[in-house]
């Protein structure tokens, strides 16, 4: 965790934590927490009604995205009252992108989750012929999951675009990054860590 620093304060919001300055071209990245907590094209996992939400920057190449998700599903589940916004960060070359419209695109099939699960628990380096079969061997048909990203391409890419604007200016350095509260978590953390960034916000 790095103490109080406060992507809202980027914002101009919570007065009193330590500042961090967009650079100039950063200035007018929306870090609003609207914005980073309830973008309506991000898929949300957990309770859509939850009274907290935790947002991830991801990327289905990154190991301690995968090693950790298990973590965040467990805390999840404890929880009952979690909302978890799944921000795509694919920074680990093509094969991320790949993946990441893949599984946005299987949005439109209702297969976002099995997507997201089947391919956080690969190990190693994906390419596009192992993405394929590890979609297909869950259900999830990659060339209808293609067709659904192309359908939504526009709605998709902006989405991906608002992801890596707001990492870059909310000044995440790489996946896994988590957002609780006024808080920012990065790299992968344990389910006491989390436990506790929850309950805090819920005290507040």
């Amino acid at each position: 965790m790095i103490d109080r620093r406060n992507f809202l304060t980027l914002a101009g919001v919570a007065a009193g934590s330590t500042l961090i300055l967009p650079t100039a071209s950063l200035a007018e990245v929306d870090i609003s927490p609207d914005a980073v907590f309830h973008d309506p094209v991000a898929p949300a996992i957990g309770n859509p009604d939850g009274d907290i939400t935790l947002v991830e920057y991801f990327d289905y190449q990154c190991p301690y995205c995968k090693s950790n998700h298990p973590v965040v599903e467990k805390v999840t589940r404890e929880d009952g009252n979690l909302r978890v916004v799944m921000k795509d960060w694919p920074i680990f070359g093509a094969p991320s992108v790949y993946a990441s419209q893949l599984v946005l695109g299987a949005q439109s099939m209702g297969k976002y989750k099995e997507g997201l699960e089947a391919l956080m628990a690969t190990e190693g380096k994906l390419s596009n012929d192992l993405i394929d079969k590890t979609l297909s061997d869950a259900g999830v048909d990659p060339d209808k999951a293609m067709a659904g990203y192309k359908a939504n391409r526009k709605e998709i890419d902006a989405l991906l675009s608002r992801n890596d604007a707001q990492a870059v200016a909310i000044g995440l350095r790489g996946t896994p990054a988590y957002i609780v509260g006024r808080d920012v978590y990065p790299g992968a953390v344990d389910a006491d860590t989390l436990r506790k960034a929850i309950s805090d916000v819920r005290k507040a």
